[in-house]
């Protein structure tokens, strides 16, 4: 990602709300340094947001992610290094004792540079990277040992981070391990206990909210899931599952389009069609039993509204297949019903109505969408609302007079 892009992937976070945002690698890369440079020295940091830089557990690259954050009011510092039975193995070639060894180096080399930031304020994060693959004895007596070095306490807390680097179980499993490192982390008042789900079974997002039910404190995610391999969890799909059970996010998703828009741009990746709450047709039916059902739940809501003297915005939402209101995302009811062959009268009733003010009785309704079914099995594809009207006016609408040469003339007014 370029620092235009990487810019304005942070100019977004800020307006939708987040105050902690992980703004890259600086010792891994130039541009990342830079980037974290141009924050600080462009005063791009509002007072109540914290910035979170990334750093494994070697001296240079520790030494050089402090460099970075050089006259930034505050700072988190994520120390990680992996610990599961397989990297120990393959990648390190190193006993429990030995990777124990690198996490405690890295912290205290943390605490040293630390030193040269005298008017920064740290908060140490630290991550036993494939947490999912480390015995849990063993995660918590490493985490634990990091704990002590960085002094963790309830005036001073310390971020253990315990990712799903690799997702390799069920949620209900990753779930089970927090409760038990929450009650083994000491001291617990010290600790903020963070999650880091990844996407690798497609559980990401259950895997956090059960996790966070489990104990945890904190989520690390992106919007609309990105990251290594099948992704982080999904932010969006994670915090508007929140807010259609009632609980407010604390976060705007009310311009969801602008959202994805901004995340396909920085990324330089496209968004679903089907990704939940922001893609294209989460909240488009195309089921004859589907429109028909939304169709009968928005004339419900005309009827609730009058009858309470209300507007129909300020009525409960409640509308068959819709399980949040599009306009609470910035979204119109235009795209809600798009008619194709397995369309039915409701769909079709909605769009007459909607686009045309047209009411049509049920009798006409039935008839009609034989119409389109036809129309739509012979051609396939969707019909859209003009081309629908179209085929309205051609079955049921008399054409303009025509003089007997054949030449048409306008109908009188």
């Amino acid at each position: 990602m370029s620092p235009a892009r990487k810019m304005k992937m942070f100019d977004l976070l800020v307006r939708m709300g987040y105050k902690e945002i992980e703004v890259g690698f600086p010792s891994a890369s130039q541009t990342d340094f830079d980037f974290v440079r141009q924050l600080i020295e462009g005063n791009h940091i509002p007072d109540d947001v914290t910035i979170q830089v990334l750093t494994q557990a070697r001296e240079h690259l520790i030494e050089r992610t402090y460099e970075s954050l050089v006259g930034a009011k505050q700072a988190i510092v994520h120390l990680y290094n992996s610990t599961s039975i397989l990297q120990r193995r393959v990648v390190f070639n190193q006993d429990e004792d030995g990777i124990l060894d690198i996490a405690l180096q890295g912290a205290r080399l943390c605490k040293k540079y630390e030193e040269t930031l005298a008017d920064t304020h740290i908060t140490y994060e630290y991550s036993p990277e494939s947490f999912t693959g480390t015995e849990l004895e063993y995660a918590v007596r490493v985490c634990n040992a990091i704990a002590d070095v960085f002094e963790a306490s309830a005036d001073s807390q310390v971020i253990i981070n315990l990712p799903a680097t690799v997702e390799m179980a069920t949620p209900n499993v990753y779930a089970d391990s927090i409760e038990w490192m929450s009650r083994h982390l000491h001291p617990r008042e010290g600790i903020i206990l963070s999650l880091h789900p990844h996407n690798d079974r497609g559980t990401g997002v259950a895997a956090a909210e059960l996790g966070y039910l489990a104990g945890a404190d904190r989520i690390e995610g992106c919007l609309f899931g990105n990251g290594e391999r099948t992704g982080n969890v999904d932010l969006v799909t994670l915090g508007l599952n929140m807010f259609v059970q009632g609980i407010d996010p604390m976060i705007d998703f009310s311009d969801i389009d602008e959202v994805r828009r901004t995340v396909e741009y920085c990324n330089q990746l496209p968004v679903a069609e089907r990704s939940p709450y922001g893609g294209d047709l989460v909240f488009t039916a195309f089921s004859g039993s589907h429109q028909d059902a939304i169709k009968k739940g928005f004339e419900a809501l005309e009827r609730d509204a009058a009858a309470a003297g209300k507007d129909v915005s300020d009525v409960t939402w409640q509308v068959p297949y819709l399980p949040v209101d599009p306009k609470d995302l910035g979204r119109s009811y235009e795209a809600v019903i798009r008619v194709n062959s397995q369309s039915g009268k409701g769909g079709v009733a909605y769009l007459l109505k909607n686009e045309h003010s047209l009411d049509l009785p049920r009798r006409a309704q039935i008839e009609f969408s034989g119409v389109i079914q036809r129309r739509t099995d012979t051609v396939g594809g969707e019909v859209s609302g003009a081309q629908l009207w179209q085929l309205f006016q051609d079955e049921y609408l008399p054409p303009a007079g025509k003089m007997d040469n054949g030449a048409v003339t306008p109908l009188a007014r």
